[in-house]
């Protein structure tokens, strides 16, 4: 499958048996929205917190390795944590060399968790796309594969098969997904390629895909914010930028509090401890940054959870 091209079902389905033997099928839970204080809408949650390496992440990281010619020095990746995760999980189950590179911002329990895969860490700049930056220069020295962490085929594909598991899962008129580079979004949407209404949610602090949509193109855009390690690359990819602008209905904006609320009531509510970026979506209808209509069945991918208790806070 190296070189696929195609960014549709049929590949996503088939990536989807490539790596079903590495990823896990996570788990919904329905919910109503009278549970958190707002309307009374039924909502299903996907709870891809609980995938291997902790976020949806996994499933790019192997669609990449599986799929594609790696050479003997390995993998590099650059991420704010969950994708390094990712890549540092895979690369230990298939046994690939990998070096990844993440920005401070990178939260402890992500840092730990590159460590404990065995991945060769190394912690650079302050942003993702310093670390990136210095990704770009390690591929130009040794030769690695790179797996970029939403500007890949492979990556949308692997990503993709998140929306599809949904779907036969659960039914619901609206999925609500976190945006950050906008791999996951790429993937979701186009699996659903319209048939369910998608809803991209992004940090006011880091406005990607808003401003890509006002310029009509990929644009840099501020990256800040509580969800900065997992929401905040520069601007968000060309490959998911076309499949968003036809399959994505709205994009909304949330604001930090609304995610520490978010992270707040799914814990109160359904005891998911929810990282700010896993949060972001569903803090899009406890704030009222999107608003269903009256009986709408809607769908919300919690879709990390590597977070500690100290990150959390209170628990």
């Amino acid at each position: 499958m190296s070189g696929m091209g195609g960014l549709g079902r049929r590949e996503i389905a088939e990536v989807r048996e490539v790596i079903r033997p590495y990823v896990r099928v996570t788990p919904v839970v329905e919910v109503r929205g009278v549970d958190f204080g707002i309307a009374d809408v039924p909502i299903v949650l996907k709870l891809e917190l609980v995938q291997h390496s902790g976020s949806f992440k996994a499933r790019g990281a192997f669609t990449n390795l599986l799929t594609r010619k790696i050479p003997s020095v390995g993998v590099v990746a650059a991420s704010g944590g969950n994708h390094g995760v990712a890549v540092a999980y895979a690369a230990m189950r298939l046994g690939v060399p990998a070096k990844i590179f993440v920005p401070t911002v990178a939260s402890p329990a992500k840092v730990a968790h590159i460590r404990a895969y065995g991945a060769d860490l190394a912690i650079v700049g302050d942003l993702y796309a310093d670390a990136l930056a210095a990704s770009e220069a390690w591929i130009e020295r040794t030769a690695a594969l790179p797996v970029h962490a939403y500007d890949q085929t492979e990556t949308l594909l692997g990503q993709g098969t998140l929306g599809m598991e949904f779907a036969e899962q659960a039914t619901f008129d609206t999925v609500l997904v976190s945006v950050g580079g906008g791999g996951l979004l790429g993937g979701v949407a186009a699996w659903f390629a319209g048939t369910v209404k998608v809803v991209g949610v992004e940090p006011e602090s880091a406005p990607t895909l808003t401003r890509a949509l006002e310029a009509g193109r990929p644009v840099d855009a501020p990256a800040g914010g509580i969800a900065a390690d997992s929401l905040a690359p520069r601007r968000v990819g060309e490959l998911m930028f076309p499949i968003a602008r036809a399959h994505a209905a709205k994009v909304a904006l949330v604001s930090d509090d609304a995610i520490r609320r978010a992270q707040e009531a799914l814990w109160s509510a359904v005891r998911i401890v929810a990282e700010p970026g896993g949060a972001a979506a569903f803090a899009a209808l406890l704030s009222g940054a999107y608003t269903p209509a009256a009986g709408e069945r809607v769908g919300v991918v919690i879709c990390g959870g590597n977070s500690t208790a100290v990150d959390f806070g209170r628990l």
